[in-house]
């Protein structure tokens, strides 16, 4: 008689993990009925990460992009105004540019850390110079936690006196040269997306040294009302808070993200120690200024064998285990392949041979396990 074998749970790349205090928090809201776009979760929210990030103000919002357009507004950015961005990143780094009608310039990546390369950030600027037009603002990404360069990069964008907004939305806990990412530049971004290492369901937070520019981002995010008994607008406004609800998720979550912070690392580390003897495979590594989260563990793969970057995707799937590609660059989405860009090949070639391997804090031993056990069985086949 057949008997049909049982397929193994799925092992999802980084879904969402709940420390336990999160319900409090959503039922504390419950009972006081601060079901709204404010109140004490949202408050109590925004002055722990102030604590987390070398006391910067913060402004909790509804995304990340909210955060970046925020940002971008509050720099006085305008239609047609040159912004250099990170091409190694989601496009969402890059949309809110779009939204004001501004031009994103896209810098490559550097190889030792993955992101914006110091010395074709300075080409751009040059060049922009050399037209009459100095770019606006600089987006840098810290991909996959992995912090930029901050040294040179900041080096350069003060020695131009361009203002740096910092995507540390993938890098929550990560530092240079034990400062927290989110920290170095104008403004700081953070994401509380259902992948990332904590979450609010859906989230983001815009910081800055510059208290003024959180209290106008907040107005700004609350439609604009100005402060008087009735409803008065003297400015275009957005709905971009982060509900007093979410706010409470965020809560429990921050009681865990030390803990979160460590098993993203352990879960690096075991999968470069038990694929160490894979020659095929290559891990990026921190270097001694940095501290990375590693929110996701990804490698390279050597394409001159048959094997590449969509094949072990796909192979994995059919044993029900999501990988993902690297991110496709910017400068090579339809929808930004006019836009003026620098380019040495590194982000094509992270693209075309890179891949994230399950990165998930609820990750148990087998579920490790199971990755790379089918790894070796793939590249012993």
């Amino acid at each position: 008689m057949y008997t049909r074998l049982k397929k193994e749970n799925k092992i999802w790349l980084s879904s969402p993990h709940m420390g336990g205090k999160e319900k409090m928090y959503i039922e504390e809201a419950f009972d006081t009925n601060w079901i709204a776009p404010l109140g004490p979760n949202l408050d109590l929210f925004e002055n722990s990460l102030s604590k987390l990030s070398s006391n910067y103000h913060v402004a909790a919002l509804s995304s990340g992009t909210a955060a970046i357009h925020l940002a971008l507004i509050l720099l006085g950015i305008k239609k047609d105004d040159d912004i250099i961005c990170s091409t190694f990143t989601f496009a969402a780094s890059v949309f809110p540019v779009s939204y004001l009608g501004a031009n994103p310039i896209f810098v490559d990546s550097e190889r030792k850390t993955w992101n914006m390369c110091p010395n074709l950030l300075e080409d751009a600027i040059k060049v922009g110079i050399e037209k009459n037009k100095k770019p606006k603002a600089i987006i840098l990404v810290h991909i996959y936690g992995m912090p930029a360069s901050m040294d040179d990069i900041m080096c350069i964008a003060n020695k131009y006196n361009i203002p740096v907004i910092e995507d540390a939305a993938e890098a929550l806990g990560s530092k240079y040269k034990s400062n927290p990412l989110g920290t170095f530049g104008k403004f700081g971004i953070y994401s509380f997306n259902g992948n990332k290492i904590i979450t609010t369901s859906g989230g983001g937070a815009l910081l800055s040294k510059d208290k003024y520019n959180i209290n106008k981002a907040k107005k700004l995010a609350t439609q604009a009302r100005e402060d008087v008994s009735y409803y008065e607008h003297k400015e275009i406004g957005y709905n971009y808070r982060l509900s007093n609800v979410c706010a409470g998720i965020g809560l429990g979550q921050l009681d865990v993200l030390q803990s979160r912070i460590k098993r993203k690392r352990e879960i690096n580390s075991y999968y470069k120690n038990e694929l160490a003897d894979n020659n095929n495979l290559f891990f990026i590594e921190e270097s001694s200024d940095s501290f990375c989260n590693f929110w996701m563990t990804t490698c390279l793969l050597d394409n001159k064998l048959t094997i590449d970057n969509e094949n072990l995707r796909l192979d994995l799937a059919s044993y029900n285990i999501e990988a993902r590609l690297l991110w496709k660059p910017m400068h090579l989405q339809p929808i930004f392949l006019n836009c003026k860009k620098y380019i040495n090949g590194v982000s094509e070639d992270l693209f075309s041979r890179g891949i994230c391997l399950p990165s998930g804090t609820n990750m148990g031993q087998h579920e490790l396990d199971r990755v790379i056990n089918r790894i070796k069985k793939l590249y012993a086949s």
